[in-house]
């Protein structure tokens, strides 16, 4: 039988047709110009957060020279800053470090549930939140994160010892990031708990919870697998300097 068509496509075969991209293959670009957009900073095909924010651009198409040249127009010359995910970086732009990531999903196999005890954090608490995360090292936290979304915490004696919250939103997606818990209060599931009040919230708004973490944080992989995320891929994350030097004026 032959494939078959669609007559307004131009008549191509379905069958030979890539499928779309997943969201979640460019999941920071697709935060940016999507429920984040308030938050971004955008330049033709180049997005970033706020530095006090997240500390990451994003490529409507990292395969394409022409979107990193509006990145570089967006942070300007001789500038460091952070991509995902990225295979390749073009001539002139300096490599300044990376490593590999993967990316998890929920299942239906993950029983999210609120928490009576968890406490909705924010700016006020940034300095606390700072302090746990100087220690535990979850992943980035900085001044403004908390704006992204929504941020859970548990408290001991008034002292905030564990944290949980939402981090990239996109549609029908967001991650739960910044999970941790004070060293002198683990091995009591905080982080678990946390976990799943946070995925309770997502969940309610009609999301799908997700999550990032480094690929050789195997503790954190397995735990994750264990409650119901599934692996989906795996990513190249660099920190590269733009073409040029900090002599040059430029203006957007």
């Amino acid at each position: 039988m032959a494939p078959s068509t669609d007559l307004r496509g131009g008549g191509v075969p379905l069958a030979t047709r890539p499928a779309p991209p997943h969201p979640l293959d460019n999941a920071v670009w697709n935060a940016l110009t999507g429920p984040h957009a308030h938050l971004a900073e955008r330049y033709g095909r180049a997005a970033r957060y706020p530095a006090d924010v997240y500390a990451f651009a994003a490529l409507d198409d990292p395969a394409d020279p022409a979107a990193w040249a509006d990145l570089r127009t967006l942070v300007g010359p001789a500038t460091a800053v952070r991509v995902k995910p990225v295979d390749r970086i073009p001539d002139g732009w300096e490599l300044l470090g990376g490593g590999t990531g993967v990316q998890l999903v929920a299942t239906d196999a993950f029983r999210d549930a609120p928490d009576p005890e968890a406490r909705p954090l924010g700016t006020a608490d940034v300095p606390e939140i700072l302090d746990l995360v100087a220690r535990t090292r979850p992943g980035p936290f900085l001044e403004r994160t908390v704006a992204l979304g929504t941020y859970l915490g548990l408290r001991h004696e008034g002292r905030l010892i564990a944290l949980a919250g939402e981090r990239l939103r996109l549609p029908g997606w967001t991650e739960i990031s910044a999970v941790c818990t004070d060293p002198a209060h683990r091995g009591q599931g905080l982080a678990t708990r946390l976990l799943r009040a946070v995925a309770a919230g997502i969940r309610e708004r009609g999301d799908t919870p997700f999550l990032h973490a480094a690929a050789d944080n195997a503790p954190a992989i397995r735990l994750y697998e264990s409650l119901g995320f599934v692996l989906r891929r795996r990513s190249t994350i660099v920190a590269v300097r733009s073409p040029g030097t900090s002599h040059e004026v430029g203006t957007l």
